[in-house]
């Protein structure tokens, strides 16, 4: 299986050590993992915004580069259901307006073989116990697109239990958005600014060392309302959790 590593615009500019947590969690596990240096943005961003037709050039980008993979892994549910979901979507509006069925033909073979890394590994390496330790009370928050576009369910969660050493604890509205959701945080900041500290007080109460997530973008989100608490918490992606053993542990 050749597997192409979709790292995201986040991740590589402030994250990279998640991007590096995912090769070192999937070679580990025996997987191959290649890094195209030719990958953009997926125009999630675009999109969102009201830029669809914008979007268009990098979804057909996102295909050319990805094309020849087995299979795409993203430690980013949200880019992830970009892909998924909205790129169908991009390529039956395009056809709705008469600019035929060219996009739609394009994005088809890398949404089908796309996946967020949880349930890559869930689902297509078939572990849950992936060989991780990690020795901190952790609390776990499922990112929106995760939970209603992928509907990942309880496929990180499995993945947080099998990991030796660490205590999950549940946080309370696990549910409820953090209020980070792009451009959402710049354009209501109000009332994104009051759902990431309702987030905070809940996953206060847990007594967890560390808050994780899927999304890199909701945990700066959460981290950024931690740091102006003065909390103890720390945000940490999952896959850092999970890539972290005896022999090379994550702080």
């Amino acid at each position: 299986m050749r597997v192409a590593l979709f790292l995201t615009c986040v991740n590589d500019t402030l994250y990279p050590d998640t991007g590096r947590a995912v090769v070192r969690l999937l070679t580990r596990l025996g997987v191959e993992v290649d890094f195209p240096m030719g990958q953009t943005c997926c125009g999630q961003a675009h999109y969102n915004t009201g830029y669809r037709h914008e979007a268009e050039p990098l979804a057909r980008r996102f295909a050319e580069v990805f094309g020849g993979y087995d299979a795409v892994v993203t430690p980013s549910a949200s880019c992830g259901a970009m892909v998924r979901e909205l790129y169908p979507r991009m390529g039956e509006r395009a056809r709705a307006e008469g600019r035929g069925d060219s996009l739609a033909r394009t994005v088809a073979p890398v949404v089908a073989k796309t996946y967020e890394l949880t349930e890559f590994l869930v689902d297509v390496v078939g572990v849950t116990d992936v060989g991780a330790w990690y020795p901190h009370r952790v609390t776990y928050h499922p990112t929106c697109h995760g939970l209603r576009a992928l509907g990942l369910g309880d496929r990180p969660r499995r993945l947080l239990e099998a990991v030796r050493g660490l205590e999950l604890v549940e946080l309370p509205g696990a549910e409820e958005c953090c209020g980070f959701g792009g451009t959402f945080a710049v354009k209501n900041a109000a009332v994104s600014a009051a759902m990431g500290a309702d987030k905070v007080r809940n996953a206060g109460s847990t007594g967890a060392e560390v808050l994780c997530a899927g999304d890199n973008s909701c945990l700066m989100h959460i981290g950024g309302t931690l740091s102006r608490l003065g909390a103890d918490m720390r945000p940490v992606h999952i896959a850092e959790i999970l890539a972290s053993t005896e022999e090379e542990p994550a702080l």
